[in-house]
């Protein structure tokens, strides 16, 4: 599981520094977890230097068991608990009239419990895409509307893979009645420029931690008990010519984020803290951004070997959209996406609290604290 972790981990790095590089400033938001559970799922089917590339791009080990991993995280996520809502569900859509092999459809129900529906594509694809869409948008409680676009399924469309995930969760330490209004504030966008927003504030016990290297702060946030938390990392000013995260986002990489947010590391201690209220939808063509990071094959006809999938030559990629959404308030966070992918045991608290003001860029992310898996990363940049 460490191995998945860190594996997943460093996937979701290499893919927002891709996201980022055609445009800094805008807000990003996506499930690194929904996009390589469902490229992990599709590898069971590819073969030869198709295969070899998507698992580097996943920065998976060919060597080792990671549809086991996967498995076994799919089963640890989806574990029933009072304290949040977490799910995470897989589904095939499969042209009926097309063989697929029983070895690829077995083993995406014992690893990925993903079924597979026999669809009609060929005389019926705008009313199979419907259906589509209608299990995604149940699946994240209507957060997920209309992931597959008009046009994406057509008649010669033969195998449709889908992964959702949905987090509804609640903070353990809720933002005081008083403030369930928000008070209006201005958000800094930059150095010249500001907006304005709403704004959440608590005087509470938190983990946090300074890292003089980036000149930034860790806050921690936990949700109700405690398996899920949202880590948040500020740089303390802007100090470059656009959002002031450049420096963070060309330092951070796995082995840093995984040593700034040790148990050890950060201390608990009372932070007077202010976070945005905010609300983000994005969607992304994961397909340009896979084929950046070097898998190329699976969506070239000709190239593409799925031979694992079915005895037919010709079957390829032709699209991985992903649409993310997350909604953060008083109460907590809902988050949804779908792809189509220490305190201290005695702490001396200091009578003054640290300041944690969120009124500039800042970068999250929501942690699975038992296996230590990203679930969603995301960065604000503006209301």
């Amino acid at each position: 599981m460490d191995s998945l972790s860190a594996a997943n981990t460093q996937f979701s790095l290499n893919l927002f520094k891709k996201i980022s590089e055609t445009n800094t400033r805008a807000n990003v938001f996506y499930s690194p977890l929904s996009i390589s559970s469902a490229l992990a799922m599709v590898s069971l089917g590819a073969k030869g230097n198709t295969q070899d590339q998507i698992l580097k791009v996943l920065c998976l080990n060919k060597e080792e068991d990671h549809h086991s991993s996967f498995n076994k995280l799919m089963s640890d996520l989806n574990k029933p608990g009072d304290s949040c809502t977490l799910s995470l569900a897989n589904r095939l859509y499969g042209e009926k009239s097309y063989q697929f092999i029983d070895k690829f459809i077995s083993d995406s129900q014992k690893y990925y419990q993903a079924g597979l529906e026999c669809v009609d594509f060929k005389t019926n694809a705008e009313a199979e895409r419907v259906n589509i869409n209608n299990w995604v948008e149940k699946q994240t409680q209507g957060k997920i509307n209309d992931l597959l676009a008009k046009g994406i399924v057509d008649a010669q469309t033969r195998l449709v893979l889908i992964n959702v995930i949905y987090l509804k969760a609640d903070w353990a330490e809720k933002f005081p009645p008083q403030w369930h209004g928000a008070e209006e504030k201005e958000f800094r966008l930059n150095k010249n420029e500001t907006k304005p927003v709403k704004m959440m504030n608590q005087d509470s016990h938190f983990l946090l931690t300074f890292i003089s290297e980036v000149n930034s702060q860790i806050v921690e946030l936990p949700y109700v008990g405690k398996n899920l938390s949202m880590l948040i990392i500020l740089p303390n000013e802007i100090e470059d010519d656009t959002t002031g995260l450049q420096m963070l986002e060309k330092t951070l990489t796995y082995e840093k984020l995984m040593d700034w947010t040790k148990p050890e590391k950060m201390s608990e201690v009372r932070v007077d803290l202010s976070l945005p209220k905010f609300r983000l939808e994005e969607t992304y063509d994961v397909k340009s951004l896979l084929k950046s990071l070097g898998m190329v094959d699976a969506f070239e006809t000709g190239t593409a070997n799925f031979s694992g999938m079915s005895t037919n030559s010709n079957l390829m990629l032709s699209d991985v959209i992903h649409k993310s959404f997350i909604d953060v308030n008083e109460d907590g966070t809902e988050a949804a996406a779908a792809t189509g992918i220490k305190a201290m045991e005695e702490c001396c608290y200091i009578n003054k609290s640290e300041v944690f003001n969120a009124d500039h860029p800042f970068m999250f992310f929501i942690r699975h604290n038992p296996t230590n898996s990203i679930l969603f990363y995301g960065r604000f940049c503006s209301p």
